[in-house]
């Protein structure tokens, strides 16, 4: 199924993303966190991509095993920067060829080099945008083509302005959707869609979510993604930093907060960045099962 379409029911798209196991570990490690998330119900299961391809094989494999073997619908990351055109069309020629109709066009971060060292990889792409029109142009019409949306800025852009016109360069190439990074302040994402709409970008917007789960976490991910960290949820992480039980209920707690504040909102959808940690993932449905059972068919436009 192509994702685009699923943006067009009357309910709010709920998805899971999960990564690849590393190279010394089995895929069925991965595929155990995929048959243990079977049963939640996700509209689509997204699979990361290492960076400068470095995954590209396994993120293959797990999004075909995800359509074969659960009969779910994939959403495989494609990244393209130090990537030949070579490169990016034998990925799609195999996704093709495997059933996987749904791509996340990244432009990617660079592969580590080691000191003294060089990168030999490519250089017939240097933004998403470039990406995106490869693929609408080397394959017309067989993908539904996803991308990220930053609600407070690519790390890499002098400011919010700037992405967003990176943005709209990337939907007006040929976008279905967007999947954003994941934020912990909810008005960021209102008002970065309020910025949207007035940019006239239309495609609907998914809203990544991840749980906080360990004081370490957090600080990784300000560090990788530049999310702000609000006051409410300093708080509450400051009280419970060392109470690792008392900090995991808190971040599911304010996980299940932001989602059901989102879908009272009108949400397109629900992005959850699982971890492969379908313990965590299993409360956090749970947590909304009766807001998201309302939002059916017909019962609540959005």
């Amino acid at each position: 199924m192509f994702i685009r379409d699923l943006f067009r029911r009357r309910r709010p798209v709920v998805s899971f993303e999960i990564f690849p196991p590393k190279r010394e570990y089995p895929l069925e490690t991965v595929y155990a966190t995929v048959e243990a998330l079977r049963d939640l119900g996700p509209d689509f299961i997204s699979v990361t991509y290492g960076a400068g391809g470095s995954s590209r094989e396994r993120t293959v494999d797990i999004a075909a095993a995800v359509k074969d073997r659960w009969g779910l619908t994939p959403l495989a990351h494609l990244t393209c920067l130090e990537q030949t055109k070579a490169e990016v069309d034998a990925v799609l020629d195999t996704l093709r060829e495997r059933g996987v109709h749904n791509i996340l066009a990244l432009r990617g971060d660079p592969p580590q080099v080691s000191l003294g060292g060089s990168s030999s990889g490519g250089e017939d792409f240097h933004f998403a945008a470039d990406l995106v029109r490869h693929i609408t142009t080397r394959h017309p019409g067989a993908f539904s083509i996803g991308a990220a949306a930053y609600p407070e800025g690519h790390a890499t852009c002098d400011s919010l302005e700037e992405d967003l016109r990176h943005l709209k360069e990337k939907v007006e190439a040929g976008v279905d959707f967007l999947v954003t990074q994941l934020f912990f302040d909810n008005d960021l994402f209102f008002r970065f869609a309020e910025r949207l709409d007035a940019m006239d970008v239309r495609v609907p917007v998914t809203a990544g979510i991840m749980p906080v789960l360990n004081a370490r976490q957090i600080g990784r991910i300000v560090s990788l993604s530049g999310a702000s960290i609000p006051p409410k949820f300093a708080r509450i992480m400051a009280r419970y930093e060392n109470a690792p039980e008392a900090l995991a209920d808190a971040g599911i707690a304010y996980a299940t907060e932001q989602i059901i504040d989102l879908l009272s909102w009108g949400v397109a959808g629900v992005h959850l960045y699982t971890m492969n940690r379908p313990d965590v993932t299993r409360r956090i449905m749970a947590n909304i099962a009766s807001v998201r059972s309302t939002l059916v068919e017909g019962a609540i436009s959005p």
